[in-house]
């Protein structure tokens, strides 16, 4: 039987397959320290937990509404006038399976065969697949560590024919953590405003994973014209170290949100019943609870962003937010390869050099749109980013 044309268009997501190896190769008993997944090394707060065991005791097992609970959606209505000064109705509003559903369902709700989706790269690995299960063409544009790995207005304006159907921005990133300034955003606005076929996807999964302690903006804070044409998604997996209870939101035009909706009623149905319980708590409750994580994420950021840049023909720049560093090793590849310690000049090559030599499991820049870097999470304990980060210096020198 031939698999569609669809899935042989597709990869398997690169982090996820980084991750499953290093998994296998512990369990053959070898010593290999992952830094691919990007998931935090905290457990969820206990607010949360406890809010998720009632509602177990309290029997709330059964389906919910598609779009997610009532009591749910109000509350995301809440943080995002209470974080972001953003006004939606609950009927703006819908609760999917993660922040990786949303975007799926959203990309099927308004990508046609031909239609273009400009993905500024780095760009998360899943962006430009989704595109293509939606029959739709990723424009990407390359924006490297030169220019702080943000698009510039004119790389948009560029980028943008007359086939665009939407622009994916996403701020803090993932995989750089490159966050844009509210002017950045405003100039990007502005190039925006002048192609109105254009929908605005904004990704703020890492929101409150602040680096810098700077404000966050969106590109509704800088450009609100465009509120008739944006969907704001975001999560409770990374800032309430929530991945595995899987859910995510999206915010925008209530047609689109309604199409969205259509979607996931024939393919997941509701998130689960007792996870939206627990993100209720998470954007509900005290949100101090976030305080030590990101400390622990601000401390250890600092710490690899010098190891990097001590290391011979690594360049690494500091991040804004989330908990990634995506250091520049063109050159030290270069050297490795003109060594004969990796056959092909690659980040590919250098990838697996680390994991079968080094025992380090990191994800090559390539899966991200840029060809000699790498990603490495540090959503781990400083023990083991020291351990890590030894053993990559060694490797490299």
């Amino acid at each position: 039987m031939e698999l569609s044309q669809r899935v042989q268009a597709i990869k398997e997501s690169p982090t996820l397959a980084v991750s499953a190896r290093a998994a296998r190769l512990k369990a053959e008993g070898k010593d290999i320290i992952g830094l691919g997944v990007g998931e935090p090394d905290f457990d969820t707060p206990q607010h949360i937990k406890d809010a998720a065991k009632k509602a177990i005791d309290d029997g709330f097992t059964k389906y919910t509404p598609v779009s997610g609970i009532p009591s749910l959606k109000n509350a995301i209505v809440a943080k995002l006038k209470r974080d972001n000064d953003l006004d939606y109705t609950a009927k703006e509003v819908i609760v999917g399976v993660g922040g990786k559903q949303c975007i799926f369902n959203l990309a099927l709700a308004v990508l046609n065969p031909g239609d273009e989706v400009v993905i500024p790269a780095p760009y998360w690995v899943s962006y430009a697949d989704i595109a293509i299960v939606a029959e739709a063409k990723p424009v990407i544009v390359e924006c490297g560590i030169e220019q702080g790995f943000k698009i510039t207005p004119t790389q948009l304006d560029e980028a943008i024919t007359p086939k665009t159907k939407i622009f994916m921005i996403n701020s803090p990133s993932n995989p750089t953590g490159a966050v844009y300034t509210l002017d950045e955003l405003k100039a990007l606005g502005e190039v925006l405003k002048r192609h109105s076929h254009v929908l605005v996807a904004t990704d703020d999964m890492y929101e409150h994973v602040n680096l810098s302690g700077a404000k966050f903006f969106n590109i509704l804070n800088a450009t609100p014209e465009l509120k008739d044409r944006c969907v704001v998604l975001n999560g409770v997996s990374k800032a309430y170290s929530m991945t595995g209870w899987r859910i995510g939101y999206a915010a925008g035009p209530e047609n689109i949100i309604k199409a969205m909706e259509i979607l996931q009623s024939q393919s997941t149905s509701n998130p689960t019943s007792i996870s939206q319980v627990a993100a209720q708590a998470a954007l509900d409750g005290d949100q101090s609870c976030i305080e030590p994580m990101v400390k622990a994420f601000r401390e250890r950021h600092e710490f690899v962003v010098r190891r990097f840049n001590e290391m011979k023909g690594v360049k690494c720049i500091h991040a804004g937010g989330a908990f990634y560093a995506f250091p520049d090793a063109r050159e030290a590849i270069a050297e490795l390869h003109r060594r004969g310690t990796i056959a092909e000049a690659t980040d590919m090559a250098l990838s697996e050099y680390l994991l079968e030599k080094a025992g380090v499991a990191i994800v090559p820049g390539s899966a991200f749109g840029a060809e000699g870097y790498f990603r490495i999470s540090f959503a781990t304990s400083m023990k083991n980013l020291e351990m890590a980060l030894d053993r990559i210096q060694k490797a490299l020198e």
